[in-house]
């Protein structure tokens, strides 16, 4: 047997003898899988994820928003989209654009409030209280046209403070 032999054996040993009694990741698999050096210098995260994750967490730190759908229905509407794509290594710079874009049209302000009712509601486990036209909204609805585009333009401010870029808002 030559010496490399009883040096493979040995380690394999040891190797035994160390993860004995230790629990068997996920991670551990895919790294014996992919082989040393396989992530050295990478990520585990693409760019897309990390700036989706990126926007996700901004925004539970900096949105305003006490039932949380407005929170967890802007990085959906991002996602995947080109606005995220293209500035990949700008997140906020997405964000800000996409809130952008929904402020200047009052049909993109209406249909993000639906979708925001919508997503209250089905949290809630209770109906939504759509906007209708001619009415005033509802008194216990919490996202109207006006809280969403006061949201939108808070969201706007705190990126323009955080980025020192400035961004178009409308008044609330």
């Amino acid at each position: 047997m030559s010496d490399d032999d009883k040096r493979s054996k040995a380690e394999a040993e040891l190797e035994r003898e160390i993860r004995q009694g230790r629990k068997f990741t996920a991670n551990e698999a895919i790294g014996r899988m992919l082989g040393p050096g396989a992530m050295k210098g990478g990520s585990a995260v693409s760019k897309v994820q990390a700036a989706e994750i990126e926007i996700d967490t901004w925004l539970r730190s900096n949105l305003l928003d006490s039932t949380g759908a407005l929170q967890a229905l802007l990085p959906r509407q991002l996602k995947g989209s080109m606005l995220l794509l293209n500035n990949l290594d700008q997140p906020l710079r997405a964000l800000a654009d996409y809130c952008q874009r929904v402020l200047a049209s009052d049909d993109r302000l209406e249909e993000l409030v639906r979708q925001a009712d919508v997503e209250w509601g089905r949290r809630m486990d209770e109906r939504p209280y759509f906007n209708k036209d001619g009415s005033p909204p509802h008194p216990d609805d919490p996202y109207t046209n006006d809280s969403v585009r006061t949201a939108l333009n808070r969201v706007l401010r705190r990126i323009s403070e955080v980025t020192g870029e400035q961004f178009r808002s409308t008044k609330p």
